[in-house]
C-alpha cells in the first residue's frame, strides 16, 4: 500500500506544491531505481531532515553510552559483554549466554526484565527475571545451554495441578503428555512466540481466573486480554477468518517475580558495576533487512538476529524497490489513499506504519492474510501481521536502516 495526502481540489496551488514535490521526490529515487515512482507523505526536504536528525541523536546516544563506559568505539566492547537494566537495577551478562538469549527470543515481550544477578539455585547458575527463570546447562550442546526453568510446573506445585483431562474433544492439539489441549488464541501464541522450547507442555485447560482467561505452561502462564486488539480489527478477523492479533493480546504472567518471592530470592537492585553499558535497543546498531524472494523480514542487533517475520510485498507493476534505506516517518494509525497504474485505493486503520522510502512503508495488514506465502498483493509497501509490525514499530527508531534486498 502507498500513501499520500488527499488535498481539496479548491486549493489549486497547494495541489500545484504537492505535484512539483512528487516530481522532485520522482527524479530523485529514478537515480538510485528507475521503478521506484512512489510518492512520499512528505517532501524529500522534509524526510532527509527527520532523517538526518534521528540518525545523529542515535550516534550521539551511542557515544554517550561508550563513553560512559570508558569505551572508544563498539569494537572495543567486551566479547562476554555485560548490560545494566535500570528498570529493575541488575546486570545481564554473555557469561552465560544470557543476554543473548534475552535479546533473540523476545526480550521483554516475552520475558520482562531482570529480577536478580546471576547465582547459584540447586547447583546450577540461574538468574530470575520478571516472567522466567534462565538456567545455564554446560552440559549440553552450545545452542542449548540456556533453558528455561520450569516455573509453571514450579508455581502448580503450590497451587495444586489442574485434572488432565480423561477424554478430550477439543482443541487444535492434544499433548498426551500432560492430557491438555492448545486451542484458539493461546495456541497461535505458542506456535509464534517459541513453542515447547519457549514454554513446555500446557499443564491446564484454558480456565477463568479473576475474570480472565488463562492457561498454565511449564515454563509459562498465558492471560488474554481481547480488548487489546481494536474493535475495528476484531470484526474483520470475525468476518474474514484471517490471522490477525494484537501483540498484548496473549501476555505472559509474572512467574518469575511470583516464584522469587516464594523462595525468598533477592531481588533488590544493585549497584551498576563500572564499565557496563545501560541496556537500550540502541547501543546496539539496529537494521532490518527484507528479503523479497523469501517474502520474510529479519531485524538484527549488531551481528545477532533479534526478530523475523512473514512479509508480503508489492506485487508486479507495483514493485517495492530494492536498496538500502532508513526509516524516516511513523504513524501508529494512518489512512492510505492514492489512484497509480490505472487503480485507486482508499484504506482506513492501516496500523503501525513505518515510511522506509517515499511511499514505501512497513505496516499492519488484515485484509489479506498473504504473509510469507509467496504472493505478493501489495501496491509497493511491505505488509506485515499487525502484531509483528506492533513489535517492529516499538523496537525501531527514525533513522533504523531498512535493506530490500532478492
Amino acid at each position: 500500500m502507498r500513501a499520500r495526502r488527499l488535498l481539496p481540489l479548491a486549493v489549486p496551488l497547494l495541489v500545484i506544491a504537492a505535484i512539483i514535490s512528487s516530481m522532485l521526490w520522482t527524479q530523485h529515487l529514478e537515480a538510485r531505481h528507475p521503478r521506484a515512482d512512489f510518492v512520499p507523505p512528505v517532501s524529500y526536504r522534509e524526510a532527509r531532515a527527520a532523517l538526518a536528525a534521528a540518525q545523529a541523536h542515535e550516534t550521539a546516544f551511542r557515544a554517550s553510552q561508550f563513553q560512559q563506559a570508558g569505551i572508544v568505539n563498539a569494537e572495543q566492547l567486551p566479547q562476554m559483554q555485560t548490560v545494566y537494566f535500570a528498570q529493575t537495577g541488575h546486570h545481564v551478562s554473555n557469561r552465560s549466554g544470557f543476554l543473548n538469549f534475552w535479546r533473540a527470543n523476545g526480550q521483554i515481550h516475552t520475558f520482562g526484565y531482570p529480577l536478580t544477578e546471576e547465582f547459584v539455585e540447586d547447583g546450577r547458575i540461574v538468574q530470575y527475571f520478571e516472567r522466567a527463570r534462565f538456567e545455564y546447562h554446560p552440559e549440553l550442546p552450545a545452542d542449548e545451554q540456556v533453558q528455561l526453568g520450569l516455573l509453571g510446573r514450579d508455581l502448580l506445585a503450590y497451587q495444586g495441578f489442574p485434572a488432565p483431562l480423561e477424554d478430550p474433544q477439543t482443541g487444535v492439539r492434544y499433548f498426551p503428555e500432560t492430557g491438555h489441549t492448545l486451542w484458539g488464541e493461546f495456541h497461535k501464541a505458542w506456535e509464534k512466540r517459541g513453542g515447547m522450547r519457549i514454554f513446555g507442555f500446557p499443564l491446564s485447560e484454558t480456565v477463568d481466573e479473576g475474570g480472565r482467561l488463562v492457561q498454565y505452561f511449564e515454563r509459562a502462564k498465558f492471560i488474554y486480554f481481547p480488548e487489546d486488539l481494536p474493535s475495528f480489527f476484531q470484526s474483520m478477523r470475525a468476518s474474514t477468518g484471517y490471522r490477525i492479533n494484537s501483540l498484548h493480546e496473549v501476555q505472559l504472567s509474572d512467574l518469575g517475580r511470583q516464584l522469587a518471592q516464594i523462595r525468598g530470592v533477592n531481588i533488590a537492585p544493585v549497584t551498576q558495576m563500572p564499565g557496563t553499558l545501560t541496556w537500550h535497543p540502541a547501543i546496539w546498531e539496529r537494521r532490518i533487512e527484507v528479503s523479497l524472494s523469501e517474502q520474510w523480514l529479519s531485524a538484527y542487533e549488531g551481528d545477532l538476529l533479534v526478530f523475523r517475520a512473514p512479509v508480503a510485498t508489492g506485487r508486479d507493476g507495483f514493485n517495492t524497490p530494492v536498496g538500502e534505506y532508513a526509516i524516516y516517518l511513523k504513524y501508529p494509525m494512518q489512512t492510505m489513499a492514492d489512484c497509480m497504474g490505472g487503480e485507486c485505493w482508499e484504506v482506513p486503520n492501516i496500523p503501525w506504519v513505518q515510511y522506509v522510502v517515499g511511499g514505501v512503508a512497513l505496516h499492519g495488514t488484515y485484509w489479506h492474510d498473504n504473509h510469507g506465502t509467496g504472493i505478493r498483493a501489495s501496491h509497493g509497501c511491505i505488509n506485515l501481521r499487525i502484531d509483528d509490525a506492533e513489535w517492529l514499530y516499538g523496537w525501531a527508531d527514525l533513522g533504523t536502516r531498512v535493506i530490500i534486498s532478492y
